[in-house]
């Protein structure tokens, strides 16, 4: 096994993801801030955060897929949400839970960082994701 995930006794918790990821591997594969937009460069739910959480999940997906990955070789996930509050929070978990089974993306997940950002590079993107994993 590539990567171990797991979150020791001494460190907050419960949370939706891992603490720590350990890789093994000695190919890393870095995919870029995905967002929500087909393929034709189109926003796709310009005004629903999950929506949005779970279409740039699955971009990050096909990059990874493109580079012989899966979410299950993934030991980064960071998150970066335009005009983030809390109360966001709900919308945000459920994106992720609309394709977690589909894609494959560990329960808990891998480590991971959600940051509010004023905004991002257009006014309809309100969530970004870049991964990093680890293959042999």
């Amino acid at each position: 096994m590539t990567v171990h995930l797991f979150s020791p006794a001494s460190m907050v918790g419960p949370t939706p993801y891992h603490h720590v990821a350990i890789g093994t591997g000695t190919r890393q594969v870095h995919v870029a801030g995905q967002v929500a937009a087909g393929l034709d460069g189109r926003p796709v739910d310009p005004n629903d955060l999950a929506g949005q959480v779970a279409q740039a999940l699955v971009s990050t997906a096909s990059g990874l897929e493109a580079a012989g990955a899966t979410f299950q070789d993934v030991v980064r996930l960071t998150f970066y949400v335009a005009r983030w509050t809390p109360d966001k929070m709900g919308a945000f978990l459920a994106g992720i839970e609309t394709v977690a089974a589909r894609l494959q993306i560990p329960q808990p997940m891998p480590p991971s960082s959600l940051i509010g950002v004023e905004s991002l590079f257009e006014p309809h993107v309100l969530v970004e994701v870049e991964a990093t994993a680890v293959l042999d």
